[in-house]
């Protein structure tokens, strides 16, 4: 449960994310809680081990602190960058080293602290779009592992919690290639091996922009109260990924042996309906 961008998180997100894949028909072995399954696993609980694998990186002279703000960022750049793509981090204070911080720390300087990404070729296999290669200095740039406010950004996180947890396989949104690059950076500099990786497309809105609020309201709790059913939603996305010819209703269990991501089109999925709700009422009556 990621829940360290504190702003953003809300009460009760957790069980209700929890709730939404019950009702979707997603269910897993292990029942969190359970004396015989796996705990929850709480980021905010966990800041210890963060710190302990922060300061293996401090030994290794793997970090700096760094002053730079996100406009200081922005402001660096030479040429404009694509929108939802972060500018890459021009180095500003790569000069510094783990042991100046003290002497910021006591002026009274405040200073987040970035990854020394390496100035070298990354190639990993994505289990969807093939061979990804790339240098992730010249492109992205140093990173921050470890915010200004003391608490660990989600890069360094999420590695950390993939390894403890020993996950072997990660399936998540096209959108977080990038963050590939700098995650399998962290896991080479701890000597760990990485997970392997599968990006799937998007859903987006008629705008070609991420699926989000501003499309309307397209929450699973919400669909459930209006009297949506899951087998609406799961038959929809297998018409939609060529699973099925025509539209039906599916449960879950039945996509099990007509699913593969192999099938499923490069392109992002354009959701065009303003209204949600309104699609799959059409969509489950038939009217």
């Amino acid at each position: 449960m990621e829940d360290l961008d504190t702003p953003r998180t809300k009460p009760g997100a957790s069980e209700q994310a929890i709730e939404d894949l019950k009702w979707l028909g997603l269910d897993w072995d292990a029942e969190p809680g359970q004396e015989n399954g796996f705990p929850p696993l709480i980021q905010s609980h966990r800041l210890s081990r963060y710190e302990e694998v922060f300061k293996r990186l401090q030994e290794l002279e793997l970090v700096y602190p760094c002053t730079c703000t996100r406009s200081d960022v922005e402001s660096a750049q030479s040429a404009p960058h694509e929108l939802g793509i972060e500018p890459r981090y021009p180095g500003t204070c790569s000069h510094r080293r783990v042991s100046d911080a003290i002497e910021m720390d006591h002026s009274g300087q405040s200073f987040s602290w970035r990854f020394r990404i390496p100035n070298r070729t990354i190639a990993w296999l994505d289990g969807f779009h093939g061979l990804q290669s790339m240098n992730p200095f010249e492109q992205l740039g140093d990173f921050v592992i470890r915010r200004s406010n003391g608490a660990p950004a989600y890069q360094l996180a999420v590695v950390v919690d993939d390894r403890d947890m020993q996950i072997s396989e990660v399936i998540r949104g096209a959108d977080l290639i990038p963050s590939t690059y700098r995650q399998i950076a962290i896991y080479e500099a701890m000597d760990w091996t990485p997970p392997s990786m599968i990006h799937l497309p998007l859903v987006v809105g008629p705008d070609g922009r991420r699926l989000a609020k501003r499309h309307g309201d397209t929450r699973l709790a919400t669909m459930r109260q209006c009297g949506i059913r899951p087998e609406t939603i799961l038959g929809y996305f297998a018409e939609q990924h060529g699973w099925i010819s025509s539209f039906r209703p599916m449960r879950a269990r039945e996509l099990l042996d007509i699913a593969h991501i192999e099938s499923i089109s490069r392109e992002p999925l354009c959701f065009a309906s303003p209204d949600a709700i309104d699609y799959f009422r059409k969509l489950q009556f038939g009217v």
